[in-house]
């Protein structure tokens, strides 16, 4: 880098040293006993709008139209994939690796929560040791045969996002938001992060998008409209699904029962998914 940087590529020339510097390769081996066949991150700008139930709902759907299924819990201070899936106990493994935990259906999934003690431990680590975690994940556990792996980050653009982005051979990203207008802008972030590391986005879910009245049937907007259209015709984003307010959709998280819940809304993603 020139002494005299700017730090604003933009003013660059195209025999900038930096510009023309051979960039550093951050990608991490798999497992000698994985075999994954295609990597899809379920990202969000903020917490709170449902990214791992869409990330459960996506697995569970995915195995029940016959294909294998992996979870990477990268949500290592937050993970409720274990949860989700009522899936308990401690992960074991051998001299060749960490053998992930199998939910009923068949969904294989890593999470910290299912390395600790209790799980209800706290989790007080500084960045770098969460994403050298993450990466773990991928690299130490043996996950056999893959079809879709499913990695359910962080909220944000921080370091696990980044750690994923960089060391994992994703096919692209799901991005999960909300109605609100302020999350929309949110959204923007976590898909022109994308866009910077090259990184398709394969679809946007919309979570809590409508609820339907039981007594009338009519469906109510009760946080605004929508704008998902709006973000996914700007980014040329072709797939976009919206998940209604349902208390069984909490109720089935909460229970561990997440794999008995029918998602319609997600079928033409799934269908997506598979054409890749």
């Amino acid at each position: 880098m020139s002494e005299n940087c700017t730090h604003d590529c933009s003013s660059c020339g195209v025999d900038c040293p930096s510009r023309n510097a051979e960039q550093p390769d951050f990608s991490a081996p798999t497992n000698a006993h994985s075999r994954v066949k295609k990597v899809i991150g379920v990202v969000s700008g903020k917490g709170g709008v449902g990214k791992s139930m869409v990330t459960s709902l996506m697995s569970a759907l995915m195995r029940r139209r016959g294909h294998s299924v992996g979870i990477l819990d990268a949500d290592i201070t937050g993970p409720s994939i274990p949860k989700a899936f009522g899936v308990k106990g401690q992960l074991t493994g051998s001299d060749e690796g960490i053998f992930p935990a199998v939910s009923a259906t068949g969904v294989k999934l890593v999470s910290l929560n299912l390395l600790l003690s209790n799980e209800t431990d706290p989790v007080v680590w500084r960045g770098p040791i969460i994403a050298g975690t993450v990466k773990q994940f991928w690299t130490d556990v043996m996950w056999e045969d893959v079809d879709f792996m499913f990695v359910d980050m962080p909220p944000g653009t921080g370091d696990v996002p980044l750690t994923v982005f960089q060391s994992l051979p994703l096919d692209g990203i799901l991005i999960v938001t909300s109605p609100q207008e302020l999350v929309g802008m949110i959204v923007e972030k976590a898909a022109n992060m994308a866009r910077m590391m090259n990184v398709p986005v394969l679809g946007i879910v919309e979570n809590m998008s409508y609820f339907v009245c039981d007594q009338c049937g009519k469906e109510h907007r009760i946080f605004g409209e929508s704008h998902v259209d709006e973000i996914a015709g700007r980014f040329g984003v072709k797939h976009v699904a919206r998940l209604p307010i349902q208390p069984a959709l909490a109720a089935a998280c909460d229970g561990g029962t997440i794999e008995m819940v029918e998602a319609p809304w997600l079928e033409d993603m799934a269908t997506a998914l598979e054409s890749l």
